[in-house]
């Protein structure tokens, strides 16, 4: 009587977990009704974390939520609030900077324009802004760029691009400019085509690793003085490069910097959103593998936005784990 009543139990339970899985399935498949069929990640140009980051991040999620997706080569983070926010590209990567001018419709590439469909995800790294120059320029600190020094500042409208040379002239630097992705313009930089690089992107920068085992460099810091004059000029943090970045440094370099945020359009499925934060907060240690400046790609660090709106599907995976986003950041 126990066999049999055991065996009646077990196909009822068999049954009840079957039924179970169907509808979980049947749920999982209805979850995704809405999703897209495919998405791109918009990243910056080749040679620079953007790139690394982004096309790591999104190759992550296409294997993890098994969704057709990757990284594409734009022109940095103000090109990326356009892209967004036009839904020419569902996710893609800004800088904090970048993304308030283009939300109050200031915007280099579309002057008027406020950029309101992008919202945030998750922080990404600070952008440290630094430059680099070969050792047998001479040039060992910002004082010793000459005047007319052919400088490259990154593609156009990136960060660096809109900040940088701002940055070198308050700090009374003349100069020839010079845009170009990265990869291009280390190339440049050992053919004697420009004379310095003014590098924003998270570090290590591959462009500088690269340079670093092809010849010989000078990673320069800014002095004391010359930190708290832009610190005061513009919407930047005081940063220190750390030692162990680059092969040519001895000690920590002093810079500025600024925070990366992930973005997407402010119009994808909150399930789908929710789905990618969940997978981007709960895994550091594959964020990590994408780029180690992904340690701080971490929810802790949300706070850092204080620009952008939270998307709902990100704003729910936060509020789910303890984490709380102002009334004023959320749509």
């Amino acid at each position: 009587m126990r066999n049999a009543t055991s065996r009646i139990l077990i196909g009822t339970l068999t049954g009840t977990l079957a039924g179970t899985l169907l509808v979980a399935a049947s749920a999982s498949a209805q979850d995704r009704s809405d999703w897209p069929e495919s998405f791109t990640v918009g990243t910056a140009s080749q040679g620079g974390t953007y790139f690394v980051y982004g096309s790591g991040w999104a190759n992550l999620i296409a294997d993890e939520l098994g969704i057709s997706g990757g990284g594409e080569v734009t022109g940095g983070p103000t090109q990326n609030m356009a892209l967004v926010h036009g839904g020419d590209v569902a996710l893609g990567l800004t800088t904090m900077g970048p993304a308030a001018e283009a939300l109050a419709g200031e915007s280099p590439l579309a002057p008027g324009l406020s950029m309101d469909n992008v919202c945030a995800l998750f922080p990404m790294y600070e952008t440290p802004f630094s430059i680099t120059a070969l050792s047998d320029s001479g040039i060992t600190s910002i004082e010793d760029i000459p005047d007319g020094a052919r400088i490259g500042f990154g593609p156009a409208a990136s960060t660096s691009d809109t900040y940088f040379p701002a940055m070198l002239e308050t700090l009374g630097v003349e100069f020839d400019r010079r845009n170009g992705g990265w990869s291009d313009l280390g190339g440049q930089l050992q053919d004697g085509l420009i004379d310095v690089i003014a590098f924003a992107a998270g570090i290590p920068i591959p462009a500088v690793s690269q340079l670093e085992v092809q010849t010989d460099v000078n990673i320069i810091e800014f002095t004391e003085e010359e930190q708290q004059t832009v610190l005061e000029a513009f919407p930047v943090s005081a940063f220190q490069i750390p030692a162990s970045t680059y092969q040519t440094l001895e000690e920590d370099a002093r810079a500025v910097s600024m925070w990366n945020f992930t973005i997407a359009n402010c119009d994808l499925p909150e399930d789908f959103v929710y789905e990618v934060t969940k997978l981007s907060m709960e895994n550091n240690d594959r964020m990590r593998d994408v780029h180690r400046s992904a340690a701080t790609s971490i929810p802790e660090n949300i706070e850092y936005n204080t620009v952008l709106p939270f998307h709902p599907g990100a704003v729910r995976w936060y509020e789910e784990n303890g984490y709380e986003i102002p009334e004023d950041l959320k749509l």
